[in-house]
């Protein structure tokens, strides 16, 4: 107990409050080395502090975030909206920020760093690490992710409406067909066109490094992942992905992506978002024409079957394979592609878009007699007969 007390002295001795004129959002070393000049120091401290005051609202509502930055800030904005809350601990100003360093660049730009930490019986608990640009423009300071910063020396490349921006070696055909299937879902979607700029990483470590991320326990023993933010007339993604050492992207889940970018995952209904997956990206590896055989097996074995109670089992019709396939979401592909034929993809999403899924299905199955006038009474015989024409 004396070393933990100890320990949590130490802490909170290391740093010492500075009054900006509204509520403090950071604690200051006492031995980080501040702006000699008074009034370089006070601005500096007070444009972060109203900053992070604001780091929960969008970033094109902060002030203190320049036009020019808003897209990749954005990033940076999504981590550290509600970094002092814990859900662990039941509290919503567990972690506090610590100003932890300020590196002056030159006589505009600074590099600022925080750390958040909690305490709990007397040990520190680090919940994450920020570096965050700093540029000085008039009497006061603009923060931004040091993004551009830290990728101006790489190269970069047009394809389609994307700007790819690569460090070393890309594997451009790779990259160009992870894009064109994109663009092919989003036509599909009829999501809007939107220029995107397109970061390629090796893993999921660099993407956080260049946004501004030095640490967050949030992503512990994550090795690959993206990160993605949106303005008005833009995209942004920060890969780490596509790396040549990952597996080959997987299209069933690029498919849930863009869908989930043009509707709400409050009102979609999981069967028929699978069963959309299923049809149009494949599933664990095997292609739609793989999954399209081992049902058609299924199903010639189980003549009889009943199909509105495997339906609502979410019965797997592949027991002996690797991965399962559900009876549930294959029904739905097979209706999505009727529905597309003959009503076009509005019909479709009006589907998908019936609300989540309920015990009893009864929202789906509204849904679906208003489009397709298949109901819970006669589910068997449409559904078998949309079943015997599978070619």
């Amino acid at each position: 107990m004396k070393v933990k007390c100890i320990v949590l002295f130490c802490i909170i001795t290391l740093f010492n409050k500075q009054t900006f004129g509204q509520s403090q959002n950071f604690a200051v070393a006492n031995n980080i080395v501040l702006p000699k000049d008074s009034i370089i120091k006070t601005s500096l401290l007070s444009s972060l502090n109203t900053f992070l005051s604001l780091k929960n609202k969008p970033a094109k509502n902060n002030p203190t975030i320049l036009k020019n930055d808003l897209l990749e800030t954005s990033l940076l904005i999504d981590e550290l909206k509600d970094i002092e809350k814990s859900n662990r601990y039941r509290d919503t100003n567990f972690y506090k920020g610590y100003l932890t360093n300020i590196i002056a660049l030159d006589s505009v730009n600074f590099l600022v760093q925080l750390a958040y930490i909690g305490i709990l019986d007397g040990e520190p608990l680090l919940r994450a690490n920020f570096t965050i640009a700093a540029r000085k423009k008039d009497s006061a300071f603009y923060f931004h992710s040091p993004l551009k910063e830290n990728t101006a020396d790489w190269s970069s490349q047009n394809i389609g409406n994307t700007k790819v921006y690569f460090n070393n070696c890309m594997d451009k055909a790779y990259v160009t067909s992870y894009l064109k299937m994109i663009e092919k879902y989003d036509r599909k979607l009829n999501a809007p066109v939107i220029p995107t700029a397109f970061y390629c990483t090796a893993n999921f470590h660099e993407v956080m490094q260049l946004i501004g991320v030095d640490y967050k326990s949030d992503y512990v023993g994550f090795a690959h992942n993206s990160v993605t933010g949106r303005q008005v007339d833009s995209n942004i993604v920060v890969n780490g992905t596509l790396a040549p050492n990952v597996t080959k992207f997987d299209p069933h889940d690029l498919w849930h992506d863009r869908l989930h970018n043009v509707l709400s995952v409050a009102i979609i209904n999981r069967p028929v978002d699978e069963g959309s997956a299923y049809l149009y990206g494949g599933s664990w590896g095997m292609s739609w024409k793989e999954i399209l055989l081992k049902f058609k097996t299924f199903a010639s074995a189980n003549l009889t079957a009943d199909w509105f109670t495997l339906y609502n089992e979410s019965k797997n019709f592949a027991d002996n394979a690797k991965y399962p396939l559900n009876v549930d979401f294959m029904i739905n592909a097979l209706l999505i592609e009727k529905i597309e034929n003959e009503k076009g993809f509005s019909a479709v999403i009006e589907l998908l878009s019936c609300g989540k899924k309920e015990k009893n299905n009864d929202n789906y199955f509204k849904a679906l007699e208003r489009i397709t006038g298949i109901t819970k009474e006669n589910f068997n015989v449409r559904v078998s007969a949309l079943i015997s024409s599978i070619k």
